[in-house]
């Protein structure tokens, strides 16, 4: 990544190939010591290796998944300072995303009906459920 003023969208991570996080929806934020869980419903493109045919019901591949940032040094909601990462998961809700990018700094922006969420980690790693 360039310089720290530079942001790089989720479309060019390595994590999110062959998914569209625009299509996603978050269900849950959990925190665990210094990790944050982003439970959603992760929408799977035709090119995913765990694509699976829609039923005839379904019009898109949904799969279940985790969205992991390990070794957080803070977590901001919208403009306000950063907090402790379990007192700040409590505030947020749940809400399709609008965007996911990076900064050269390593400083996450997630975007959606929940509002923006700022955290600083290590690169998010994506765990997709079993079935």
């Amino acid at each position: 990544m360039a310089d720290s003023g530079d942001k790089t969208g989720w479309q060019e991570l390595r994590e999110f190939a062959d998914v569209d996080l625009t299509q996603s929806y978050v269900l849950s934020w959990q925190a665990f010591s210094d990790t944050l869980l982003i439970d959603v419903d992760l929408y799977l493109e035709p090119d995913h290796p765990f694509y699976e045919q829609p039923r005839p019901a379904e019009k898109v591949c949904i799969r279940p998944a985790l969205i992991e940032f390990p070794y957080v040094d803070s977590l901001r909601l919208g403009d306000s300072s950063p907090r402790q990462l379990v007192e700040i998961v409590g505030d947020l809700g749940h809400g399709a995303i609008e965007d996911l990018s990076v900064s050269g700094d390593g400083c996450y922006e997630i975007r959606g009906e929940f509002g923006t969420v700022s955290v600083s980690a290590e690169r998010p790693i994506l765990r997709l459920k079993g079935p």
